[in-house]
């Protein structure tokens, strides 16, 4: 069936630098609250697990938050593409902020899970909304990467941020309070988006039908996966939750079989085969996924590492940590600027994959008296090596995708971050719980900076035409 034909040219787009400037600043609000979302707990994390007790299920508080977004990005990335970006940006950060809330009112451990679920179906659907908004704004795509370094920046600085007010306000008020900074963000990015950003919406000949069984499917095809690796890898010697586990990658499977053909008939599909057609945005998603796994890892287990194992207080770890983010501006900064300079823009990503990388080895040297400067260096230079990565493959997939799936292309690249972040933090919670937090965290750590080595070699294969200067 022939779908609808679409247009990603907008009713009405800002024209001039203070309009493009306003409009930006309405995506860099909602970047500060998928940073804060994201982020501002995991130094949070070990009083939480300590206070409602069940550290067998600390992986789940990271796993059920992105298999949640993972779920959603792919749909909603979709659904910007055939009715606009603004509605859902402040409907996510609607979501974000009653998520947020409930997780600062839960009793128990399965109950935060809950909340953090619902948390991640909200920052999944601003994860694709807020990263594929810059193309709607800037087509050329030498002038989008410079005006992206204001939405890469933001989200790092907030996300730099994140870990030491959380680690703060845990020290000072408890650890529910860092559940209530988030939601005063989200107040001011529905804001900041209702009054800035443009409604733009695409211009068709026909009103697109939502892909209803295409959006079951898919759903499945991310989600189960990921919920039965958890109940096959986890603490537990249940036969049934065996069983359950094995069911639901059976279930994936099958999914993924329905889910081409279903596409392929699709007046107006939810996951456009076409995406998928140039070899290099395989090799994409398959360097994010990576990527994902590892930037998680440390996100979420060092933070562990040095409260639990080395005695450091919540907001001591959070400062150590700030770097890791942070550092991801410094080097967002360095890519946009060399990026237009190169003849082959992924010789970028493979020398991010090396910084990351040496930062990933650097790591296993921590130990309880290692100097304060050392670790900040160390996570600095991760951080870096990230900025040099991310950035990158949203632009390349949105490069080789049709202008009309933009939005679609940056989610799925999106989606498979978030698909390595779930493995990575499952499967580290997973030897944290059968082994030692120590033993655990320094596995996680060595598979790291393997991970690293292989997104080198993978991005040393894309092929990416080169960058044509733009003067506006």
């Amino acid at each position: 069936m022939t779908p609808p034909s679409t247009s990603t040219l907008p009713d009405k787009t800002p024209a001039s630098r203070r309009e493009l400037m306003l409009a930006m600043s309405g995506v860099a609000a909602s970047a500060v609250v998928v940073a804060f979302d994201a982020t501002i707990v995991s130094t949070s994390l070990p009083q939480v697990a300590q206070a409602l007790g069940d550290i067998e299920l600390y992986a789940w508080v990271g796993t059920g938050y992105f298999l949640a977004s993972a779920v959603t990005i792919l749909i909603f990335g979709r659904l910007g593409d055939l009715y606009g970006r603004k509605p859902l940006m402040m409907l996510s950060m609607a979501i974000v902020l009653i998520g947020s809330v409930l997780c600062g009112l839960s009793q128990s451990m399965p109950q935060l899970i809950a909340f953090r679920v619902l948390q991640g179906l909200g920052g999944g659907m601003m994860i694709a909304s807020t990263f594929a908004a810059p193309a709607d704004l800037f087509p050329d795509p030498v002038r989008r990467v410079r005006w992206m370094l204001l939405t890469s920046i933001t989200f790092a600085v907030a996300s730099g941020l994140g870990p030491v007010i959380g680690g703060a306000v845990t020290q000072a008020l408890g650890w529910r309070a860092a559940f209530f900074v988030t939601p005063l963000a989200a107040l001011l990015g529905v804001a900041t988006t209702w009054r800035y950003f443009p409604w733009i919406k695409p211009v068709r000949n026909a009103v697109p039908r939502i892909d209803w069984l295409g959006s079951l499917l898919l759903a499945l095809v991310v989600g189960a996966p990921l919920a039965g690796l958890e109940l096959l890898t986890g603490r537990g010697h249940d036969g049934n939750v065996r069983l359950w586990g094995l069911a639901l990658l059976g279930i994936a499977v099958l999914a993924g079989f329905l889910l081409i053909p279903t596409e392929r008939r699709a007046q107006t599909p939810i996951f456009p085969l076409r995406v998928l057609q140039a070899r290099g945005a395989h090799l994409l998603n398959l360097a994010s996924a990576m990527s994902g796994a590892v930037m998680f890892i440390l996100i979420f287990y060092i933070p562990l590492l040095l409260q639990d194992v080395f005695g450091f207080s919540p907001s001591h770890a959070g400062l150590l940590m700030a770097p890791l983010v942070a550092g991801i501006s410094v080097g967002s900064i360095m890519n946009g600027r060399l990026y237009p300079l190169q003849s082959e823009p992924t010789r970028l990503m493979v020398l991010g994959s090396a910084l990351l990388g040496i930062g990933c080895a650097f790591t296993l040297t921590f130990s309880v008296s290692s100097p304060g400067w050392w670790v900040l260096l160390t996570t600095s230079l991760c951080g870096i090596g990230l900025g040099f990565l991310l950035p990158n493959y949203t632009l390349f997939m949105q490069v080789l995708a049709p202008q009309q799936d933009v939005g679609v292309a940056s989610a799925l690249v999106q989606t498979t971050r978030a698909l390595g972040s779930a493995f990575g933090t499952a499967l580290v919670g997973v030897l944290i719980a059968r082994f030692s937090i120590n033993l655990g965290v320094t596995i996680g750590l060595v598979c790291c900076v393997t991970l690293c080595a292989l997104i080198g070699l993978v991005c040393a294969k894309i092929r990416i035409r080169p960058p044509i200067q733009s003067h506006q």
